[in-house]
This record gives C-alpha cells, sequence and structure tokens, in this order.
C-alpha cells in the first residue's frame, strides 16, 4: 500500500509510526525464525551474551530494547537476571531449571548433588521437589526462579576427584553418585541426620 505524501506534521508522524510498525514487525519475524531455528536443535535457554551474538547487527541498546519487547510479548521469559527461555519451544522438557543452571554456570564444572541427588536415589524425603541442590566450581548463590529455585554450592575439590564424584545420565547437568553426594553434603556442613543412605545402598 502507497502512503501519500505531504509535507504537515501529522503525516510526517503517521510516516514514521508506520515505519517503525514495519521495522518491529519484520525484528519479531527475524526473531521468531531464529529461536525456532535453535528449537530444533533442541536449545530453548539463552544468556544475554548468547542473544547478543544471535543478533550481531544490533546495537547494545537496540538488543536490549528488543529483548525486553520480547518479554513483553510473552515470547521470551526472564527467569532471573540475564537469562531468557524461548516461551514457544517445543524443545521445553521437564528439565528446564537444569538447563537454565548449566547456562548460569557455563564454563564452570557443576553437577546435582547434596539433597536434590539424595532425594532421587531415596535417601531422603523431606526437600522442596521445586528446588535444585548443585554443586559448582562457579561461583555460590541462591536464585528464585518461576521454575524452581537453584541453590549454587562452590566446590574447592580438585577436577579429577570432581570427575570421579559425577556421572552422565542424559540430562543438561552431571549427577552425583550416591557416595558423592553424600560425601559433599558432610564436607559441606549440612545436616545429615534426616538422610537413611542404608536404605538407599540396598536399593
Amino acid at each position: 500500500m502507497r502512503i501519500k505524501a505531504c509535507r504537515d506534521s501529522k503525516c510526517t508522524a503517521k510516516l514514521r509510526l508506520h515505519s517503525l510498525a514495519v521495522h518491529l514487525k519484520m525484528n519479531l519475524y527475524t526473531a521468531l525464525r531464529t529461536f525456532d531455528d535453535w528449537d530444533a536443535q533442541q536449545r530453548h535457554v539463552f544468556t544475554h551474551h548468547d542473544l547478543a551474538k544471535l543478533f550481531l547487527d544490533d546495537s547494545p541498546k537496540a538488543l536490549q530494547e528488543g529483548i525486553n519487547r520480547l518479554v513483553r510479548q510473552g515470547i521470551l521469559e526472564r527467569p532471573t537476571r540475564g537469562i531468557y527461555v524461548y516461551a514457544r519451544a517445543r524443545s521445553c522438557d521437564a528439565y528446564v531449571l537444569e538447563h537454565i543452571a548449566v547456562a548460569m554456570r557455563r564454563g564452570e564444572y557443576s553437577y546435582v548433588s547434596l539433597e536434590s541427588a539424595l532425594s532421587e536415589y531415596g535417601a531422603i524425603s523431606q526437600i522442596p521437589m521445586d528446588r535444585l541442590t548443585v554443586m559448582t566450581t562457579g561461583r555460590k548463590g541462591t536464585y528464585k526462579t518461576p521454575y524452581g529455585t537453584i541453590e549454587f554450592t562452590h566446590t574447592k575439590r580438585p577436577l579429577a576427584a570432581l570427575l570421579k564424584r559425577m556421572k552422565d545420565i542424559g540430562r543438561p547437568l552431571r549427577f552425583a553418585t550416591l557416595e558423592g553426594a553424600w560425601g559433599d553434603l558432610k564436607r559441606v556442613g549440612r545436616n545429615t541426620h534426616l538422610v537413611k543412605l542404608e536404605a538407599a545402598l540396598d536399593d
């Protein structure tokens, strides 16, 4: 549709609004196509740095404005600072909280341990289901998200020792062995009287 040229301020304002609407629509289409492509590769959690690499043509200000707009539109979710989840992802699974934890401590060694691991082993029962306890070589900290709470506990164990305490079970985060989770619990001085290690070992 052609827009008639005119010189008055109202017409100029309409032209600018039309141009902005077209620009935003094109940006939205590009964003959706980009996220859908990554979703097809089983990726739906991103850091701010990831998004900067995905949309290289955007200035830092334009990128942040675009991210804020996608959050308002419900296309992206911001579960915690600097982390974004593609809300329309088909690859979203039962381990979104683990995906978020991986993104938050990317480049570090992290694994599910302490109460979360012991609960899955049947050695402890009194832990909220929406709380994930993670040992990491990165920073410690507790973060509340719409998907649950992530508690990172820092470890200074040598890498060789850490690798013996965890295993890959096909989830976003590696998982502590039963003995490793028990050892971590004792090492960090957590409450151990609720743990029924013998029952878990018998299984």
